[in-house]
């Protein structure tokens, strides 16, 4: 990747302090144009180069609010970003080709690219940057201690930079919802217990519910291990314990791999009974999420019950009124809702490289990006696209066009990337968006009273926990995800558990457990 500079002004500490009376670099340089304080950020002209990840429909250099940053900060920035898909594939070939970009922006950098790349040098320590440049960001960490934890490396360093929206959607990712026409014809009332449920799926497949006289009725779907769209609730209400994609969960600090648990093998059990009687769609364990999505939108209606998070984005806007979210369903241990470890924080949304001549001027730019108002707009678009003020002077969401699609507008004029838009900024900023306040509120009064008490954190892992994880996940993932799956389809968890168990153990199932928890009680320690 050719890094254009359109100024290469790099002169002496010694020069820059007294032409600009800027303060001391991280690496012992600064231009001489660089602002320490106000706008532009710099009074000649530079360039940088970034790369990383991009929505699909989004262009970023023709957004409106990314032209802006331009004007506002005299830093012109060649933008390298990718659709995700495409980027994953070269994003390793960046990091190890020596010609690297100034800064990756949505970086999709991984823990270990982030350790790796980071001790190595080719990621630039930015705990000094921040101190000196990154007011905004320094107020976040203030106020959120966890999130500094989350994005501090075991060595100590700050190597990338986080995003956040605290609405705790992520907390509870599983929606369940069910078709209350089909209950209504067929006298049910809505389940509220695991054996109501099973009735209501039985009767689906069996009653003609659509009326066409056709056995074509798909009872309940799912994607298996897919984020929100998992049966990982379903394993709670059987047998007492939740599961989710990580199979991963936190009990009174301690740190349990759902997938070896009696529990989980009881689940599996009654899973595979009602998969033989027919409940269970036999694509939930191959399709994809298009197929799924394109289900509750067939000719005819067949679709009975599943989990995502939109109802819409499943069965449309007019079929939208035909299905409900069902609650958590009571069984051996009551009512009861996983919690899913994808937390509200990630850490790699912005990371500077050694390549860059200009690391205060970039964090500096950075920086901006963390004031709230400017948070807001990085998420959800600029102020006058995306993002309006009501009377009281809150930030609240455009309303859409004709025929228009909040995700894909959002898509065209919000950067996404380095921003954080804490809860308490969703008062006083931001309004959140219609369909992500709805999603709050069915969480607040369906889902949240019932969820555990605890979830697993963003937390770090040191190069040598990295390493050992490396030789096992990748052998584990493939045992628990195939046998999931068989043993639902074909039943046998009874008869093979004693060797599944000991083939996990063998795969260093207890080393992984162990390796979990420690990170688990650092970052306790340090987000206190």
């Amino acid at each position: 990747m050719k890094k254009t500079l359109t100024v290469v002004a790099a002169l002496s500490l010694s020069l820059t302090a007294g032409c600009s009376g800027s303060s001391d670099a991280a690496d012992g340089t600064a231009d001489a144009s660089f602002k320490t304080t106000g706008l532009p950020i710099v009074t000649q002209p530079i360039s940088l180069t970034f790369t990383g990840s991009k929505a699909p429909l989004a262009d970023l250099p023709a957004m409106s609010l990314v032209k802006q940053w331009q004007k506002d900060t005299n830093i012109a920035i060649t933008w390298q970003n990718l659709p995700l898909d495409t980027y994953k594939e070269k994003k390793n070939l960046i990091l190890a080709s020596g010609d690297l970009p100034d800064a990756f922006y949505n970086s999709e950098l991984s823990d270990s690219d982030i350790m790796t790349y980071g001790t190595n040098g080719t990621l630039v320590p930015l705990e000094g940057l921040i101190e000196k440049y990154a007011p905004n960001l320094q107020k976040v960490f203030e106020r959120r201690p966890a999130l500094k934890a989350a994005v501090t490396a075991a060595d100590g360093h700050i190597y990338a930079l986080p995003s956040a929206e605290e609405l705790d959607l992520g907390a509870v990712p599983f929606f369940w919802s069910i078709n209350t026409a089909w209950l209504q014809k067929l006298g049910l009332t809505m389940p509220k217990t695991v054996e109501e449920y099973h009735a209501a799926l039985t009767a689906f497949r069996t009653k003609d519910p659509n009326g066409n006289g056709k056995a074509d009725e798909i009872p309940l779907s799912f994607i298996g291990n897919w984020w929100c769209a998992d049966l990982g609730d379903l394993f709670a209400a059987l047998s007492g314990m939740p599961d989710n994609v990580d199979h991963r969960i936190v009990r009174d600090d301690k740190v349990i791999y759902t997938a070896i648990q009696p529990e989980y093998r009881d689940a599996i059990a009654k899973l595979h009974q009602w998969y033989a009687e027919g409940l269970i769609d036999p694509e939930s364990f191959t399709q994809n999420d298009k197929q799924y999505l394109a289900k509750g939108k067939a000719s005819g209606v067949v679709l009975g019950s599943y989990v995502w998070w939109e109802t819409e984005e499943v069965v449309g806007t007019d079929r939208a009124k035909d299905y409900a979210l069902m609650g958590p369903l009571e069984g051996p241990a009551g009512k009861l809702v996983g919690r899913s470890n994808n937390v509200d924080y990630t850490r790699n949304a912005f990371a500077i490289t050694r390549a860059n001549k200009h690391p205060e001027a970039t964090m500096r730019w950075v920086d901006r990006l963390y004031d709230p108002v400017m948070s807001a707009q990085v998420a959800w678009g600029a102020i006058g696209e995306g993002l309006q003020k009501d009377a009281s002077g809150l930030l609240v969401a455009t309303p859409l066009k004709a025929g228009e699609n909040a995700g894909e507008r959002r898509q065209k004029i919000a950067p996404n990337g380095p921003h954080v838009t804490l809860k308490e900024d969703f008062q006083t900023v931001v309004a959140p968006e219609p369909r992500a306040a709805q999603r709050a509120k069915d969480l607040q009064e369906i889902y949240l009273p019932y969820a555990e008490k605890q979830s697993y954190p963003l937390a770090f892992f040191t190069q040598d926990e990295l390493a050992r994880m490396g030789q096992i996940q990748t052998d584990v993932k493939a045992i628990v995800d195939e046998k999931r799956a068989a043993w639902i389809v074909r039943g046998g968890v009874e008869k093979d558990w004693d060797g599944y168990v000991a083939a996990l153990k063998q795969a260093g199932i207890d080393d992984l457990v162990a390796i979990y928890q420690a990170a688990y009680d650092r970052n306790r320690k340090n987000s206190q």
